[in-house]
């Protein structure tokens, strides 16, 4: 059996790669908040003008972990433009109710990854 939890945090994904907005929408709770690197606990109204755009340049996401623990999902995945860009993150999506009100993003890197395997790469 499905965990309710991990279907609706797929079904976020799915969206996003269909660019359906009112499928994503249906699935934001209105008190959302989302947080990254670069956006700091951002409502909805925010998330929906400054992160859906994106989702047009997104052709797939292929999930390398999906586990639910009461609710909330941690999703770790690989990301493919549509330009052929490759990368992979991490994040923890809060489910109540059945629609997600809270997204952490960790930012992951780049496939294949900047550094040659065994070394690293100086920051900037």
């Amino acid at each position: 059996m499905v965990n309710n939890e991990i279907a609706v945090a797929r079904a976020s994904y799915d969206a996003y790669v269909a660019k359906d907005r009112d499928a994503m929408e249906r699935l934001v709770a209105e008190d959302f908040h989302f947080t990254s690197p670069l956006d700091n606990g951002i409502d909805r109204q925010t998330y929906f003008e400054r992160c859906w755009p994106t989702s047009y340049s997104i052709e797939a996401f292929s999930f390398i972990h999906l586990v639910a623990q009461g609710n909330e999902v941690f999703v770790t995945y690989e990301g493919k433009r549509s330009d052929g860009h490759r990368f992979r993150n991490t994040e923890i999506l809060t489910i109540r109710d059945g629609k997600i009100a809270a997204v952490e993003v960790y930012f992951g890197w780049s496939l294949p990854h900047d550094a040659k395997p065994g070394g690293f790469v100086n920051p900037k």
